[in-house]
């Protein structure tokens, strides 16, 4: 038994209560035991909620004062339990009005035999997602996502007649809140079988509703070193940005592996982690490309712009969304940064004071953004591919090892004050001030400065050379 479990029936006692929803279904599938439960209680929620509370020196709050929900949450995050009253004022209605059938099962929380009304137990034996009634997407229409989000995270099928219902009422969703759809589509994008997930929005209908940008890319055809039209190619990069955080050696290396690992698993914001973020940004990173297509002559097109742009839309699309500033602003950085690395390609090897440029103007996000050109890259499999793509792992190795080596390295003081080096040099401080600082730093990096002493010495010379040029060499 779970500790909320243990929890609630130690505090409530003989007041009337069930297990509903997830709890009944992950202990039926032999999944580990959830530490958030929901219940169903008769009589006041208010004073259940309450005493649970008491009992457990947790927090209790109201979830929904339309529907009478509270929320117990243990102060060390341990577990959460939600307390409702019965809809329609008996379990029977309760769990009639339910969205599916594996969903629509109770226990007692004083224990006892599991109540499936609705044969929950044979589509979970036949791992299968059926709605319990047919207006069970038009009482609650995040329900059509919740139901592509459960056949993603337990691969389970959805039975035809309740396909046929999503997609009929797929239009419905665009009423719902825009931080219940975000809590569901996360999950999605999020989930083991992710690249599913996506394919079951698009057949049923729901993609165009929660992310129309990415259905716009359908049929917008690309150069010849593209196989894919930009919708396929953008699926085909979440699949291999989601390799990455699987496997990061089947296209880095070994050497690199456990530190990517590691990287992609810290938490980023809103529950997801930098892997989460990645798979945000795979799916967005392209998606300005409809709007900035142009037609080059000779059967060739390009997409002028489209990062620039897209970061825009990127952080417009999760605004919408109501996500956290902390992942628009990864993942437009992501999106306006993610060509960099493919220009770089043809001035291989760079020099130390190439890969600081490359570090500077990528940070923070200059590991993800990495990881993701190479997504991008082995997505891109049209005319000279094999040798695209060796050329680009080999520079991305590079660049993420040296990423990772600065992040993990303690940040070091500047190697002057700017105040000193404008009294070192007898000049006024001004916008050359904070240039110079710059190169500077890029020079130490680069292992051409390495005091105080130096850092004058180099300025000097550089001023001293920039004043030497003519006009027409300055230019």
């Amino acid at each position: 038994m779970s500790g909320a479990l243990a929890a609630a029936r130690a505090a409530l006692g003989a007041q009337p209560a069930w297990v509903v929803g997830g709890a009944v279904r992950d202990r039926l599938l032999g999944r580990d035991a959830d530490p958030d439960v929901d219940l169903a209680v008769t009589g006041d929620v208010r004073a259940a909620a309450r005493r649970l509370a008491r009992a457990t020196g947790a927090v209790s709050f109201e979830l929904s004062g339309t529907h009478g929900a509270w929320r117990v949450v243990d102060r060390d995050g341990a577990w959460q339990v939600d307390l409702v009253g019965l809809q329609g004022g008996s379990l029977e209605a309760d769990l009639a009005a339910r969205d599916v059938t594996i969903n629509a099962m109770a226990q007692p929380l004083a224990g006892g035999a599991v109540i499936d009304p609705h044969s929950g137990r044979a589509d979970l034996a036949a791992r299968r997602l059926r709605l319990v009634a047919p207006d069970a997407f038009n009482r609650d229409p995040l329900r059509l996502l919740r139901v592509v989000r459960l056949a993603t995270e337990l691969r389970f099928e959805i039975d035809p007649a309740t396909r046929a219902a999503a997609r009929a009422r797929a239009p419905r969703l665009s009423a719902v809140a825009a931080e219940r759809v975000f809590g569901e589509l996360k999950r999605i994008v999020d989930a083991d079988d992710a690249l599913r997930g996506m394919r079951l929005l698009d057949e049923l209908g729901l993609l165009a509703v929660v992310l129309p940008e990415l259905d716009m890319l359908r049929g917008i055809e690309q150069s010849v070193y593209h196989h894919r039209d930009v919708f396929g190619h953008t699926l085909e990069v979440l699949e291999l940005a989601i390799g990455l955080e699987r496997d990061p050696a089947d296209a880095l290396g070994d050497e690199l592996a456990d530190a990517i690992s590691a990287f992609l698993a810290e938490p980023l914001a809103d529950g997801l982690t930098r892997g989460g973020a990645l798979r945000w940004a795979a799916l967005l990173h392209d998606a300005a490309k409809p709007q900035t297509r142009v037609e080059l002559g000779g059967g060739r097109v390009g997409f002028p712009g489209h990062d620039a742009v897209g970061a825009q839309l990127a952080r417009a699309v999760l605004t919408r969304l109501r996500a956290s500033e902390r992942l628009r602003a990864q993942v437009a950085a992501l999106t306006e940064h993610h060509l960099r690395l493919g220009f770089l390609v043809h001035e291989a090897p760079l020099d130390r004071r190439a890969i600081h440029r490359y570090l500077v103007v990528t940070a923070p996000v200059d590991v993800d953004v990495t990881l993701l050109s190479v997504a991008d890259r082995l997505a891109t499999r049209g005319r000279k591919a094999d040798e695209a793509i060796a050329q680009h792992l080999e520079l991305a190795r590079v660049l993420v090892a040296a990423a990772l080596e600065r992040r993990a390295a303690p940040r070091a003081a500047p190697v002057i004050r700017g105040d000193r080096l404008a009294d070192e040099l007898g000049l006024t401080p001004g916008p050359w001030l904070g240039e110079m600082l710059g190169v500077l730093e890029e020079a130490r990096y680069a292992g051409e400065v390495r005091s105080a002493d130096d850092a004058v010495a180099f300025a000097r010379a550089r001023l001293d050379a920039s004043a030497q040029r003519t006009p027409r060499e300055a230019t």
